[in-house]
Formats: structure tokens, C-alpha cells, sequence
């Protein structure tokens, strides 16, 4: 059985093709093209081109995409929303899309009803559903949305009355996707909320691409059970991705991180991933991306759903190096793809990282113009470049001792043999296409972050009820229910909640279930 995994980036569309032991076949990166498909199309066609497997013999195809990510950011291709929040007679002091950009709220259309329902902390309800409030709603949706998002009082606590009106609109409006936010987000109504809206607004976004990179599988004869990646360094079904498209969104990073720890052999370092136009710094704990636990911005929107904790630098290869008031200026601006026609070194007219680079002698180019920097001080500009990247990976770190850093991306080879903070740089085979292997090779996770009230319950039955809930989350993912590993357990008391409570956080993860995919 034949892994491949693709991975798309601002830059390069990398691919890579990975035997039964997950050792590379070859490997390939190919520039990331307007329309993203003919790209992957490229790219499929190169890694077959260069190797002699059968076609018959890709059972499993992976992406890692950013469209997700780009539909926000760009507003575009966007579903109409209808909002749901189940909340009166209280929560209704701060409206949905309170905050929001303006130009996102207009793309979305959105249609809103506040109802009565939800729960007090300790999961008792305030007031029940209102079957005439459902039906007046179900008219306000009717040929006005495209998807629904539903969002609860305390829903994370007991999610019934949410589990209700979702029932109640699939009976009413069956072809119309619903988006749960006890499923998406964790306690904190508005983060939680807005992560629901954005997940029910890519339900089409993700759809197109499904069936894109479907279309481009079955071009060159390939019948594989597709998979995505995920935002937390594992994969998800097509069918999960569906209902869940907003956990693809910084999937690239956690792509990188989690093919960094395969090839280094590494468990714990952290890992700079230099593209085109970014690096982008994770770090590693216990073989996965480390999670945020802050609330992230997505587009503008702030939201409370599990994100990987990631600092983006705007530095790589094709990064503009400019004069400005006798000093250079790197970046953020990237020439991005059409580096080999822009970089000086390629007989371009624009100063990039990599001209730098090759001027210092850090990097090699083929029939590089070598002579077109010599008007250029590299050797004053190169030591910025490397101090941006100590600064960030000193920003990642948890300590003040060194630590072990993994260096990946099609710029790793941008960076010296030492930098400051790093007890050892490890460049492994292999390390410009890491985010294409992480893609292949991810895991099915499962995870479960709910508040627990222990005036009635032990502490080891709620731990246990956790567990089997995120266990039951991989399964569902896809994961062989007989290897799946618990990767992070932490229970916090919550001082703030009156009686015994606690927020339990587990995640587990498991390989393919491979019978799935025979």
C-alpha cells in the first residue's frame, strides 16, 4: 500500500510518495499555481512520472491545503449563514457577529434568531426549546442560507438542547449542513460562536475542494480514500472534513512540524519551517504540534477552537531586501513562486533572501548570475536574516536553556550551521518537502475538553467518561481502535464556578484503521 500526501503552500506544492514502511519513493515541489488544482495535477503527474509504482497501489491520498484559510482571509466563495444561539431569556446583551469585519459580515448574509434554551454552568437548563421559535425560524432560513450554525449557553457542559434543534432543522430543511459548537469550540460563548460561523461559512469551500483534489486523483487513474490534514498534526476522513472544515485551517505548519519529528527521529525540539514566503516556528511535544491556549484571530474573527501554538515570521526564500533610509529592510513583501524569474541571481530585478544567501555562500544555484551581486553588501544584510530567526525561536521557548531545532522547508538551507539558543541544528533528509511527508503520515486524532461537576462523581469516572469520549472521536476519525494512544491528559480545577468543577482536556491518536482503505 502506497502513501500520497500533497501539501499546498503560498509558494510550492509539494508532493511525496511513501511505501508501506513510510520510506520516501521521491519526492517532488513544483510552483503553487492560480488555480491550485492544475498544481496539484503537476505535482501528481511529476511523482509518477519519477518512480515506477502502480497507480492501483495508492490506497491513500492526503492533502494539506490552505483554501480553508484563504476563503476567510479573502471572503470569498463563503456560505450564506443562518446563526442560532440558544440563549433567552439571558445572553443576548452582545449580539452575533459582534466585532466582525465588516466586509466578512456582508460576504456572509447572515440570518439571525436568538432562542430560548441553554444551561447554567452546572448543567441545568435555564428554560427549555420553544417548538414555535424552531418553526419561525425554519421560515426565516428557508431559501436564505446555505448552512446553519448553532451555538448553546454552556453547550460544552451538556449539548442536548443544541443536539434538539439540530434535529428539528435537519427534519425541516434535510439538504441544509448544521455546524454544533459543542463540537467546535470549548466554554467562553461568543469565542465559541464565532468558530462555529466560520466553520458552517466553509462548508461549501471545502466541498469544491474535495471534489477538486478528487478529480485530479481519478486524471491520473488513482482510486485512494482521501484524508486532510488537520490543524493539530493528524488527519481527518473526507466525510469528518466535511462537517469540520475550519480544523484544516494552519494545517501547512502542523504538517511540517509533525514531518520534522518523523524524519529527525525528534519527540521534543522545536521546528523552523522556512518557505517561499514564510518560516513558520512550532514547536514539538511529544511528537505533535504544540497546542495554543490563547484565543486565535482567523480572519479578523476571534475565536477559541484548537489551534497549534505557531509564530509566522514574514522571511523566506523569496523575501524582498530593500534599501530604505540607509538601511535594509527585510520582508514581509515575497516575489513568492515566481522567484526563479524575479531574483537577481536569476537574472531578475528584485533583491531577495536567496540572493543573499548565495552571495554569502550559505546556498549553491545552478547557473546562478553570481556576478549580479557583487554591488551588494551580503555579508552585512545575512546577519539580520539569521538574528530574525534566533529572536523567534528564542520567542517559542519556555526556558532559557538550548534546545534541539529542527530546520525544514525548501529555505532551510538559508540558515548557518549554529544559531544562538539552539543546543543543535538537525537538518534531516528529505527536509524540503517534511510538510508533504507529515501530510502522509498523520495519525487520527480524538479529542474531548469538557467542564465536569464532581458534587455526585468521582474524579477517576469523569477522567475515564473523557477518555472514552476522545477515543470514540478517533474511531469516528477513522483510527484503528485497537493502537490509539493517549498524547495529553490535564484536568484544571475552575476556582471561578461555584461547587467542585474541572475542565478535563484529553487527546488521543491512533494510525489509519488500514482495513478502511484495502
Amino acid at each position: 500500500m502506497i502513501r500520497l500526501g500533497i501539501d499546498v503552500g503560498g509558494t510550492n506544492t509539494d508532493g511525496v510518495l511513501l511505501n508501506t514502511k513510510n520510506e520516501v519513493i521521491c519526492s517532488t515541489k513544483t510552483p503553487t499555481t492560480k488555480n491550485v488544482f492544475s498544481g496539484i495535477q503537476t505535482t501528481i503527474k511529476e511523482l509518477l512520472a519519477s518512480s515506477a509504482v502502480n497507480v492501483r497501489d495508492i490506497k491513500i491520498a492526503t492533502l494539506g491545503t490552505t483554501h480553508c484559510t484563504n476563503a476567510i482571509v479573502e471572503r470569498k466563495s463563503l456560505n450564506r449563514i443562518g446563526i442560532i444561539r440558544i440563549c433567552l431569556p439571558s445572553g443576548t446583551t452582545v449580539p452575533p457577529l459582534v466585532d466582525w469585519p465588516e466586509d466578512l459580515v456582508d460576504k456572509l448574509q447572515a440570518k439571525t434568531a436568538l432562542i430560548h434554551g441553554g444551561y447554567e454552568f452546572n448543567g441545568s437548563p435555564i428554560t427549555g426549546i420553544v417548538r414555535d421559535e424552531l418553526i419561525e425560524t425554519v421560515e426565516l432560513f428557508r431559501d436564505s442560507v446555505d448552512s446553519i450554525a448553532i451555538t448553546g449557553v454552556f453547550s460544552p457542559v451538556l449539548a442536548d438542547q443544541e443536539k434538539e434543534v439540530a434535529a428539528f432543522f435537519r427534519q425541516e430543511l434535510p439538504h441544509i449542513p448544521i455546524s454544533l459548537s459543542s463540537e467546535i469550540g470549548t466554554i467562553g460563548l461568543i469565542e465559541r460562536e464565532n468558530a462555529t460561523i466560520l466553520n458552517a461559512a466553509l462548508k461549501n469551500v471545502i466541498k469544491h475542494v474535495a471534489e477538486g483534489f478528487e478529480q485530479a486523483l481519478v486524471n491520473e487513474s488513482i482510486h485512494a480514500k482521501i484524508y486532510f490534514g488537520q490543524n493539530d498534526g493528524t488527519l481527518m476522513t473526507n466525510v469528518f472534513a466535511q462537517k469540520y472544515p475550519i480544523f484544516t485551517i494552519a494545517c501547512g505548519p502542523t504538517n511540517s512540524i509533525r514531518g520534522a519529528s518523523f524524519l529527525s527521529k525528534e519527540r521534543n525540539a522545536i521546528v523552523v519551517d522556512i518557505g517561499g514566503t514564510t518560516t513558520d516556528i512550532g514547536v514539538l511535544a511529544n511528537g505533535f504540534p504544540r497546542q495554543t491556549s490563547l484565543a486565535v484571530e482567523v480572519g479578523g474573527v476571534r475565536t477559541n477552537y484548537r489551534m497549534p501554538d505557531i509564530y509566522s515570521l514574514g522571511l523566506g526564500g523569496g523575501t524582498q531586501v530593500t534599501l530604505e533610509d540607509s538601511a535594509w529592510k527585510i520582508g514581509p513583501e515575497s516575489v513568492g513562486y515566481q522567484l526563479p524569474e524575479k531574483a537577481l541571481i536569476f537574472g531578475g530585478e528584485t533583491l531577495t533572501v536567496t540572493d543573499v544567501a548565495v552571495g554569502v555562500g550559505m546556498m549553491q544555484m545552478e547557473n546562478a548570475q553570481e556576478e549580479k551581486l557583487l554591488s551588494i553588501p551580503t555579508q552585512e544584510i545575512y546577519p539580520q536574516i539569521v538574528e530574525m530567526v534566533e529572536k523567534a525561536i528564542d520567542r517559542m521557548k519556555t526556558s532559557g536553556d538550548d534546545v534541539s531545532v529542527v530546520l525544514v522547508g525548501g529555505g532551510a538551507a538559508l540558515m548557518p550551521a549554529t544559531l544562538k539558543g539552539a543546543s543543535r541544528i538537525i537538518r534531516p533528509e528529505h527536509a524540503g518537502v517534511a510538510n508533504a511527508i507529515g501530510a502522509a503520515l498523520g495519525d487520527i486524532s480524538g479529542t474531548c475538553e469538557k467542564i465536569y461537576l464532581l458534587e455526585n462523581r468521582a474524579h477517576h469516572e469523569v477522567i475515564e467518561e473523557a477518555k472514552q469520549e476522545a477515543i470514540q472521536a478517533a474511531i469516528t476519525a477513522g483510527a484503528d481502535p485497537d493502537q490509539i494512544d493517549i498524547i495529553q491528559l490535564e484536568d484544571f480545577p475552575l476556582a471561578y464556578i461555584p461547587g467542585e468543577a474541572i475542565l478535563v482536556r484529553v487527546k488521543v491518536a491512533g494510525p489509519l484503521l488500514l482495513e478502511s482503505v484495502k
